[in-house]
């Protein structure tokens, strides 16, 4: 199954290519090559290691609550969703 996920950016690097994103109490760096204007504070919505499109901070909030009250959250932590590493010639 795929499947994307919400997180809030933490951290951007000085050429604002890469991020860092708190997803739970995983903090993971991600690309940030598909999504213009991005901003510490901005949600966005991630899959396999790159920002998708930013989301307003309350569907960020909704979709986190849906994915706990599924049970998926805990089990998320474990899987490529959050384990996955951004794209190879994106690092920061």
């Amino acid at each position: 199954m795929c499947l994307a996920i919400p997180a809030r950016i933490t951290q951007i690097d000085a050429a604002g290519e890469n991020a860092l994103v708190a997803i739970g109490a995983v903090t993971k760096e991600i690309s940030l090559a598909l999504v213009n204007d991005a901003a510490v504070g901005d949600y966005v919505l991630v899959h396999v290691g790159y920002a998708l499109n930013k989301l307003s901070e309350e569907e960020a909030e909704y979709t986190l609550r849906l994915i706990e009250e599924i049970g998926l959250f805990d089990e998320m932590q474990d899987t490529a969703i959050l384990a996955s590493e951004p794209p190879t010639g994106h690092q920061a």
